[in-house]
């Protein structure tokens, strides 16, 4: 069996992480800057960072509409924290002073930047995820709550009640930061997602 080829975009944020975690479940990974480097990839990972300025370099390097039509030809996406909110339809608690927050508006979630508080607020705790045997280890840095999913998003985990982890079809979004434990159960989950590689 070949191995699957993941991009992880590569602008700003714990993209280093998601690389080293994918390489030990067997992914061959790129580094996504730009929109040529999404060929032949079977998924790709959005990681936690500054969501503001992420979505204003997308589409600074065109890559809002060529992470559209790359998940439009099958690629599945895995948004992590930061990159939960890039994938949201609708987004709740952006700054007045950081302008509209772009977004690659692709699954029927709501979520509310920072809902878990600032840096200072940073926590770990375990989660119950739907499917797994045993607690997953998950971190959380500023991290976003998902409020409200459409028809047809799985909630796969919670915490105290409020979603964090969900998924619809190739689509998935986590509050939290799986890249930053050694447990790589949440990336063979997502390597489950993906498809044959993407062509241009």
């Amino acid at each position: 069996m070949l191995a699957p080829n993941i991009g992880v975009l590569a602008l700003q944020g714990a993209f280093r992480e998601h690389k080293r975690l994918l390489s030990t479940v067997g992914a061959n990974v790129t580094e996504v800057r730009l929109p040529q480097q999404l060929q032949g990839l079977s998924g790709l990972i959005l990681p936690g960072g500054e969501s503001t300025t992420i979505g204003n370099l997308m589409v600074e390097y065109g890559l809002v509409e060529a992470i559209q039509e790359f998940h439009a030809a099958g690629g599945a996406i895995f948004g992590t924290c930061a990159g939960a909110i890039l994938l949201a339809r609708t987004i709740h608690g952006t700054p007045p002073q950081s302008g509209v927050q772009p977004s690659l508006n692709l699954m029927d979630i709501t979520v509310q930047r920072n809902a878990f508080g600032r840096q200072v607020d940073s926590f770990r705790t375990t989660l119950e995820i739907s499917g797994f045997d045993s607690p997953f280890p998950a971190v959380f840095i500023r991290a976003p709550i998902i409020e409200a999913v459409g028809e047809g998003v799985d909630v796969l985990a919670r915490h105290q009640g409020q979603i964090v982890l969900a998924r619809s079809g190739n689509l998935m979004a986590g509050s939290f930061h799986p890249e930053l434990t050694g447990d790589a159960r949440i990336h063979q989950l997502f390597l489950s997602l993906c498809r044959e590689p993407q062509r241009a």
